[in-house]
């Protein structure tokens, strides 16, 4: 084994000793062999070889150069390999910046420090444009959502809750993405064509045998109002309103009870009016009260400008009885004549009474029926035309009439109607009215 180490041959078949020049020294003391193979191992063996470098080497024989080998010839058909190019080894050096050198420690420090600032600034300038930029635009378009989907489920509600137009309104605001695209959707236009179809649609089914309808609204201070109208009128009304007014408004079939009141002349139209007048009851600055075990409740009411009952039809009409006497005669004679011989017959009848009387008496059949009918067929309203021609008449004359109203509005009429007053709209006015309308105007 020391020859081994040594690289002394033992025999001829030993193999040659190939790790260094031929020509050189064996070391002879094994010390120094292990010696030096701890040197390697603890790293005082490259002293040794730096003071062997500063002493001149001694000159080698070169090696003889290789003599290029074949390639192997591809085979036939084979397809060519390309080699994967091999990696550099990365530098690992410590200290090495971006372009192989070292960046000085001050440097470093002045990088830090500007991208912190960097940093910073952009916080700042982000957060400057969302509170004084972003946000503000932000909270305008989103007030202008609120402002038009108030509006839509304002007009969009009841009935038309789940109509499409109103869907289709909701998904365009939630779509848009500036303020001036919110303002531009128009909500009014389509939920008053909605409106329009509702409503036409409620008065074909709601109106009733004598082809009328209950519009049921509020007025400008909130009281709920019923109107009795034509189905030729709704229609009118329906198509010259808006969503704003069509959306709170509620058709009916007309539920109406006959009420009979006693009214003067002066509350009653000044006498003017006649069956089937369409009148609408006011109420006048009065009082109204109800007593219940002895005690009385009086309240004030005032007119607010618009009327309690609008519509209410003129069923009948009854003058009071002290108004005045009529003189009815009624003759008849015949005469025949022959040569020299005269002969005539002659009949008449006469009555002097009261219009009360008179009619008891054709009541009774002491008159013909006929005759009395056509003599005082309208006789009130004929007295109170001729009244009105000749600017003459009995103002103190009661009146009393009965009234086709809601049945909702019955206990306020017959509650107050010491402080009623009926008016004629000129829109539903009765032909005298009418005549005199068109004189006036032209």
């Amino acid at each position: 084994m020391l020859d081994k180490i040594r690289g002394k041959k033992k025999d001829d078949k030993d193999t040659p000793d190939l790790r260094g020049n031929n020509d050189k020294k064996d070391d002879s003391d094994i010390g120094g062999r292990l010696k030096g193979m701890v040197g390697k191992v603890t790293g005082k063996g490259d002293e040794d070889k730096k003071e062997e470098m500063k002493t001149p080497p001694e000159r080698k024989m070169p090696r003889p150069m290789p003599k290029p080998m074949a390639k192997p010839s591809a085979k036939p058909g084979a397809k060519p390999r390309l080699k994967t190019p091999q990696k550099r080894p990365e530098d690992k050096r410590p200290g090495m910046g971006g372009f192989g050198r070292r960046i000085p420690d001050d440097d470093q420090k002045t990088l830090v420090g500007a991208a912190v600032f960097g940093i910073i600034l952009i916080v700042l300038v982000g957060a400057g444009y969302y509170f004084l930029v972003y946000a503000p635009y932000q909270d305008t378009l989103s007030n202008a959502k609120q402002t038009k989907l108030a509006a839509v489920n304002t007009y969009f509600t009841g009935p038309l809750a789940t109509d499409a137009r109103g869907i289709n309104l909701r998904a365009q605001i939630s779509s848009a993405t500036t303020p001036d695209q919110v303002d531009a959707i128009d909500v009014l236009g389509p939920a008053t064509e909605a409106w329009r179809e509702y409503q036409n649609q409620q008065i074909n089914t709601q109106k009733d045998a004598y082809g009328r309808v209950m519009i049921t609204y509020n007025d400008s201070t909130g009281t709920q109002k019923n109107s009795i109208v034509k189905v030729a009128d709704a229609k009118t009304i329906v198509s010259q309103a808006d969503a704003t007014v069509l959306s709170q408004m509620v058709i009916k079939t007309p539920d109406t009870v006959a009420i009979p009141i006693i009214i003067s002349r002066l509350q009653a139209a000044g006498g003017l009016i006649n069956v089937g007048n369409s009148v609408d009851v006011y109420l006048m600055n009065g009082t109204s009260g109800s007593s219940t075990d002895n005690s009385t409740t009086t309240s004030t009411v005032s007119s607010n400008g618009t009327p309690q009952i609008s519509g209410a039809t003129v069923l009948a009409i009854l003058r009071a009885k002290d108004s005045g006497t009529i003189n009815a005669n009624k003759s008849h004679a015949q005469t025949v004549a022959m040569s020299n011989l005269v002969s005539g017959s002659s009949r008449s009848e006469s009555a002097s009474e009261d219009v009360d009387e008179l009619l008891k008496a054709a009541a009774a059949n002491n008159w013909d029926q006929t005759e009395v009918s056509s003599l005082l067929n309208s006789y009130g309203w004929r007295l109170s035309d001729f009244e009105r021609t000749s600017n003459l008449g009995e103002l103190d004359a009661q009146y009393l009439l009965l009234l086709e109203v809601p049945r909702e509005n019955a206990i306020f009429l017959i509650q107050n109607m010491n402080n009623v007053i009926l008016t004629v709209p000129t829109q539903q006015a009765p032909n005298w009215m009418i005549k005199e309308l068109k004189q006036i105007y032209g």
